[in-house]
């Protein structure tokens, strides 16, 4: 995808949350951010695949803008430097001139983690309850077989 494609595609993401001026914002930070990596050798193409989906970017924007409108104060403040960054700093993606981070994709945060993990572990105790339960019902018809069947065979090997 070319630069004005991304472009585009992010304004029209943007433009149905946000004022005009504020979609004129961070489209020109895109802008200027693309035009910088392309300066430095890189095609627009690889920058925007880099980058990611442009709706998914205005996602995380307008969220932060409904946080910020959401707050007084500091916390606007901080959803202001959210959204400028483009996340949290737990959020991975990269650094671009100092401190300033643009994210790229959406990492979990610690609670998606656990939940992930207790979703796994749940998973495993579920299979152990339904394996060990098939062994329980099983157990007593099949011990008795298998002892009968061990008796045969060294009866028969006596033969």
């Amino acid at each position: 995808m070319t630069r004005r494609e991304f472009i585009e595609k992010l304004k029209a993401a943007l433009e149905q949350d946000l004022s005009p001026g504020e979609v004129q914002e961070q489209a020109a930070f895109y802008n200027d951010y693309i035009r910088d990596e392309v300066q430095k050798g890189r095609t627009e193409e690889a920058v925007t695949a880099e980058l990611g989906d442009p709706w998914a970017i205005a996602r995380n924007i307008i969220s932060a803008a409904e946080i910020a409108d959401g707050e007084t104060g500091r916390g606007r403040e901080s959803a202001r430097r959210f959204r400028e960054d483009g996340g949290n700093s737990a959020a991975g993606g990269f650094r671009e001139k100092g401190e300033r981070q643009i994210h790229i994709s959406g990492t979990p945060g610690w609670w998606q983690i656990l939940l992930a993990v207790l979703g796994v572990l749940g998973v495993i105790v579920l299979v152990v309850a339904v394996i060990g339960g098939i062994f329980s019902l099983l157990a007593p018809i099949l011990l008795p077989l298998i002892i009968i069947l061990i008796v045969f065979r060294i009866l028969g090997r006596r033969r």
